[in-house]
């Protein structure tokens, strides 16, 4: 994919689907718990809410039967990667802090914080679960207008896993997981994105000698799959089999992981926030 030249996208500036993709998905084992909130990183006191793009990322316990490292994968730095590019490349107003850094909030889906985001993030949802409660709250909050993101989860098993939870939600006779063309405006908000990249995790690249699947032959395609509500409009975006996460966590940490995947990386996330937010 080459989009148009994005000349900010310097080294080193860091802040820190087809009728099998029905969804349908694998039931949970019978007689599992899901695993209390993961603890990951010390958690921050959430900015207080000033209308200015917030980026709103999920926390979220994980199944035993999942597939997938936790909600806080990629945090903090995709956080605030992405909401810079996006103060930076566009015109969009993005919460700030006192001192001047990139306010970024944590919430579960019960949470009230919830309904000031007009976009949330959730990474690796092939280890999600949702309760009740939980799924009931995401539903109201897509059909009241929000918009998800779920990012970086490979192969058949952790997408099953996904559309099982993802369908508490939002029931497969009601919302169907179609595959969205290149031509969809998603690839073309702001810049011209040709394909879906895969984009594999910063270690993995470099551990399998710059291969970009990271379950082998069970994760070789990317897709870009989508849930729209009942009026048309797109409500959760999923990309599976490529880790958005990292482009935008680890552009500064090695110069030729940016220049293979930074560029194509922002160009389709920054692309996704804009569509997030005018539609």
């Amino acid at each position: 994919m080459r989009v148009r030249t994005v000349a900010l996208l310097a080294a080193g500036v860091v802040l820190a689907a087809s009728a099998a993709s029905s969804g349908a998905g694998a039931a949970p084992p019978q007689g599992t718990r899901a695993t209390p909130f993961a603890r990951g990183p010390r958690l921050p006191v959430n900015p207080s809410y000033d209308g200015a793009f917030t980026f709103c990322r999920i926390m979220f316990r994980n199944a035993p039967y999942g597939d997938g490292g936790g909600w806080f994968v990629d945090y903090p730095r995709a956080d605030i990667n992405l909401s810079f590019r996006l103060s930076e490349l566009t015109t969009t107003r993005v919460s700030r802090g006192a001192a001047g850094e990139f306010n970024h909030v944590l919430i579960r889906l019960t949470d009230a914080e919830l309904y000031r985001c007009p976009f949330i993030m959730m990474t690796e949802p092939g280890g999600a679960y949702f309760d009740q409660d939980e799924a009931a709250r995401l539903k109201d909050y897509l059909l009241k207008g929000g918009f998800l993101w779920a990012d970086d989860f490979w192969g058949e098993y952790a997408w099953n896993v996904w559309a099982g939870e993802i369908r508490k939600a939002l029931p497969a006779h009601e919302y169907p997981i179609v595959d969205l063309p290149v031509d969809h405006p998603i690839f073309h908000t702001l810049y011209e994105v040709r394909r879906l990249p895969q984009i594999p995790s910063i270690n993995f690249w470099f551990g399998s000698g710059g291969r970009t699947s990271e379950r082998g032959a069970g994760s070789a395609e990317p897709h870009a799959r989508a849930i729209a509500d009942p009026q048309g409009h797109m409500i959760v975006l999923m990309t599976h089999n490529t880790d958005f996460g990292d482009a935008f966590e680890r552009e500064g940490d090695n110069r030729d992981y940016f220049d293979h995947f930074a560029a194509d990386g922002y160009a389709f996330g920054i692309n996704v926030l804009l569509y997030a937010m005018s539609h």
